[in-house]
């Protein structure tokens, strides 16, 4: 069961529900079901790329807009395999290196998205790097960037480090989501700083505890997903994690399973962590050879 809201909600179907009433992830106008949301990009092939994103019950994906990455090595457009009535797309400035590239690639994406009539292009997933190597955003143009976007209508989610700092430097600038990385794209090592993620989340969420924060690059198998959810985060992008393993369209049902299992954890509320043990029994009432 979904609530109707006046924005556009995409459901994937009923066997991807939540076990417990949830509400959908609102990022901008937008109110998506599943908080999966799964990229496009380095698949072996087009075909196993729309199998993966089935399989991941994701009701968003982001596709890189600049035109070389749009087509294959056979020269098919990657638009061909994604059904615009099924999925939110969420265009992303991936690969660019300065704000003013960043706000181009950006807009051409909304050109894009409005030819198809997807709703999805009032918004975008706002990536400025640094330097190549480590792929790491460069914040100052990053905030740059989102304030030129903002002023001119986009819903911005943007793509940072796990600073704090700059995280809420982010959402002062108007973002509609920030996406704190849990490490480097596409190195597959998870959540290397919880800490921040908790600190991010307890700024972002201190005077509006429905501002969404999504965890965005590193992620290398489904229970890096899980940690993300149980510690707080609204939603989770990834793609190399899916795209590069073995079986991908295996790995695409996993990481489905394991947002629903993370979310379903952190909506329970986890145990304290003690020092010492707690008896599971109780031990009220039990007979023992000092009171027999």
């Amino acid at each position: 069961m979904f609530i109707h809201m006046n924005s556009h909600t995409y459901a994937p179907s009923l066997s991807n529900a939540p076990l417990v009433d949830d509400l959908p992830l609102c990022v901008g106008g937008h109110a998506l079901s599943s908080r999966l949301i799964v990229g496009t990009g380095k698949y072996d092939t087009l075909e196993l790329m729309r199998d993966s994103l089935v399989a991941s019950g994701a009701c968003s994906v982001t596709v890189a807009v600049r035109r070389e990455r749009m087509y294959d090595r056979s020269g098919q457009n990657i638009l061909d395999y994604i059904d615009p009535a099924q999925y939110l797309l969420l265009p992303n400035t991936a690969g660019c290196y300065n704000a003013n590239d960043a706000v181009r690639v950006a807009k051409l994406g909304r050109e894009i998205l409005s030819a198809l009539e997807n709703p999805g292009a009032d918004w975008v997933k706002l990536e400025v790097l640094g330097d190549s190597k480590t792929l790491l955003p460069d914040p100052v143009a990053t905030i740059e960037a989102c304030k030129t976007l903002v002023a001119d209508g986009f819903q911005v989610l943007c793509y940072t480090s796990d600073d704090p700092i700059v995280a809420r430097r982010l959402k002062e600038a108007g973002a509609a989501c920030v996406m704190p990385a849990g490490s480097p794209i596409g190195s597959g090592q998870g959540i290397l700083n919880p800490n921040n993620l908790r600190i991010i989340l307890e700024y972002l969420k201190e005077d509006d505890p429905a501002y969404p924060v999504i965890v965005d690059a590193g992620v290398g198998t489904a229970s890096d997903v899980a940690i993300a959810f149980e510690l707080g985060a609204d939603g989770v992008l990834l793609n190399s994690a899916i795209a590069h393993a073995r079986d991908p369209v295996r790995m695409s049902t996993a990481m489905k399973y394991a947002a629903l299992a993370g979310r379903e954890a952190y909506l329970s509320g986890r145990i304290p962590r003690r020092l010492y043990a707690t008896a599971s029994s109780p031990e009220e009432g039990v007979i023992t050879s000092r009171t027999w």
